[in-house]
């Protein structure tokens, strides 16, 4: 790549080497950040071969199977390397297009990868073979040289890895859960989770830190409740309910009526009262006389 770079001015080359070192440095992290900066390499510098192949990489890890498919093929017609044929033919699949990734297997071009490149073929065939709902072929196609092989290999976790899972799909769960062991073994950087496939296989199920760390929080906060500051809330609820007692009493005795508005309202003169009950009780009697003149 520094070849590459060399090409072009120095403060441009700069720039474009500072992208893709971000592009590098993000891509496992946070995709979506390295793909923009992939974009910005390209705007700079698309007629370089390591651009188009970062661009494409920070294309694939984002799923943009089509972007990435396009620009692993310019890269590849710049160098007319073909390291980049095993990942090309996976977004072929991407793509939803497994025909065209098995198609891709069985070219001439296979033959010219390295070792790791045929393992990563193989990888991406039987992929397909499962995609296409083959799964005995794709067992088949797993079971090669490297697979039997003792040696580990940078490549040897994930073709044991993928073996086992496939093996699983087939309710093959002993065969299983032994290859899954065989990845585990291998597995020295942590690229796959063949610890977490093997504890769900036996029946082993692990709590999540930061859930417990909260759990034990809650406990420790219950356990600093002693009995003396549940006694003094007893006692200051005693209190509210006594001073609402006697606001309640002392309510009762005003000589002020409250309506139901909370406006005070005066209480009626007791005279008055009197003196409309009279008035009511003669027009009563006027109405009876009237009624029993008229039946006479």
């Amino acid at each position: 790549m520094r070849q590459e770079l060399l090409s072009l001015p120095k403060t441009l080359a700069e720039d474009v080497a500072r992208n893709l070192v971000m592009v590098a440095r993000l891509i496992d992290e946070d995709p979506e950040q390295a793909y923009a900066y992939s974009r910005i390499a390209l705007r700079l510098a698309s007629r370089v071969a390591a651009v188009r192949e970062a661009a494409g990489f920070a294309a694939y890890a984002t799923q943009k199977y089509s972007e990435a498919l396009a620009e692993f093929r310019a890269a590849r017609r710049m160098t007319g390397s073909v390291e980049l044929w095993p990942v090309m033919a996976d977004c072929e699949r991407g793509l939803g297009r497994p025909e065209r990734a098995l198609a891709m297997a069985g070219e001439p071009e296979v033959q010219k990868l390295d070792k790791a490149g045929q393992v990563e073929m193989r990888l991406v065939a039987a992929g397909a073979r499962r995609d296409m709902g083959q799964l005995d072929a794709a067992i088949v196609t797993l079971q090669s040289p490297e697979l039997a092989s003792h040696s580990v290999q940078s490549w040897t976790a994930r073709l044991r890895y993928a073996y086992a899972d496939a093996l699983l799909e087939a309710d093959r769960e002993s065969e299983a859960r032994e290859w899954f062991a065989k990845a585990l073994e291998a597995d020295k950087d942590g690229s796959t989770n063949a610890s977490d496939r093997l504890a769900e296989l036996d029946g082993v199920e692990f709590l999540d830190a930061e859930d417990q760390n909260a759990a034990d929080e809650d406990v420790t906060a219950d356990e600093d409740v002693t009995d003396e500051d549940v006694a003094d809330e007893d006692a200051e609820d005693g209190a509210d309910d006594r001073e609402a007692l006697e606001a309640a009493e002392s309510g009762a005795g005003d000589s002020d009526a409250v309506a139901a508005d909370g406006e005070r309202v005066e209480e009626p003169d007791v005279e008055q009262v009197e003196e409309q009950d009279e008035d009511r009780r003669d027009e009563d009697g006027a109405v009876t006389g009237t009624d029993r003149a008229d039946r006479d």
